[in-house]
């Protein structure tokens, strides 16, 4: 474990996430808010604001504001930062705009939403202190448009009757945290009627037979963007409060037994384009390759935060 730590301290950016998330520092403590700090001046950070499109989509492939606004909330930025105002203002013009109402759909009887965007938007506005009257409505949205299996989908098919994990699981993440921060019972319970899709799929399983959903929910990744696997499930299942359910643990066998030999975990798999500037998805940010057999630091403090939170590794504050 040390030696995995001296290797993930090497990065600035992910200085928040071994605080609080491996080390297990309070996230108010002085100890979080200098790593956050550190975080803040990181050179992913720096080129992350400096590639976003200010001008462009917020949505935009992953240098607009809405993608930024999260990835910066996900590594920990210091909360308050008024120069990202700007950034939030155009994320919230997006979601909340007459032409974006316009084409949301209701076909039978459900809407048709892509609600990760909705909950991306929620969640970084809370995770980086811009939030205002507008994240509420956001959240009444959700609510709104919530199946009645507990998620979300924007198959426009009108037999397509069950939630999107990818649409589902980023909503948990924003309502189970503005139910926190608001102390919101509603909210609460419709995060919990969110997790109850992915508890009992075991997280990647179908219902009929057990067998593996999709072959990319198995393969880690960081920045998964939208995109959905165990991982990313299970950190969001750590965050809302679910990580000790039974559904949690055949996810978290299958992620430990991806660790490598020094310590670390791999990524397997990757939604950046690192070339090619004209391309939907470029972004110049590098997030630690992929390789079945290198560890990746930024997939490894992720694991290694979700294995301390079910109770499968000790903090090295436990260790002391």
């Amino acid at each position: 474990m040390s030696q995995t730590l001296e290797q993930l301290n090497s990065e600035p950016a992910l200085a928040w996430k071994v605080a609080v998330n491996v080390v297990g520092v309070g996230p108010d403590s002085s100890a979080a808010r200098q790593a956050a700090e550190t975080v803040r001046q990181s050179t992913h950070v720096t080129l992350l604001l400096a590639v976003c499109d200010r001008d462009g989509p917020a949505y935009r492939k992953w240098i607009g504001a809405h993608w930024t606004l999260s990835l910066l909330a996900d590594l920990g930025y210091p909360p308050g930062d008024e120069d990202l105002r700007p950034l939030m203002e155009k994320t919230y013009n997006a979601w909340l705009s007459p032409y974006h109402d316009k084409n949301i759909r209701l076909i039978a009887g459900r809407t048709r939403r892509c609600a990760s965007q909705e909950g991306n938007a929620i969640w970084s506005s809370l995770q980086l202190g811009l939030a205002d009257a507008r994240t509420d409505e956001l959240v009444s949205r959700l609510l709104k448009w919530q199946w009645p299996d507990g998620g979300w989908n924007c198959d426009k098919r009108p037999q397509a009757d069950t939630s999107s994990f990818m649409e589902s699981l980023i909503p948990l993440r924003a309502l189970a945290l503005y139910a926190r921060v608001a102390g919101d019972a509603r909210v609460r319970t419709a995060a919990d009627r969110v997790a109850e899709i992915f508890l009992k799929r075991r997280l990647f399983k179908r219902l009929l037979d057990g067998s593996v959903i999709d072959k990319h929910f198995v393969l880690l990744s960081y920045p998964s963007y939208w995109h959905y696997n165990i991982l990313f499930g299970l950190k969001v299942m750590a965050e809302a409060g679910f990580i000790s359910d039974p559904g949690c643990k055949d996810a978290l066998d299958l992620l430990e037994s991806k660790r490598l030999p020094d310590g670390g975990f791999p990524a397997e798999e990757s939604y950046s384009r690192p070339t090619n500037p004209g391309l939907s998805g470029y972004t110049p940010v590098l997030w630690g390759g992929t390789s079945r057999r290198k560890m990746n630091p930024f997939v490894t403090a992720d694991a290694l935060y979700v294995l301390r939170m079910a109770g499968r590794l000790k903090s090295p504050l436990q260790q002391q």
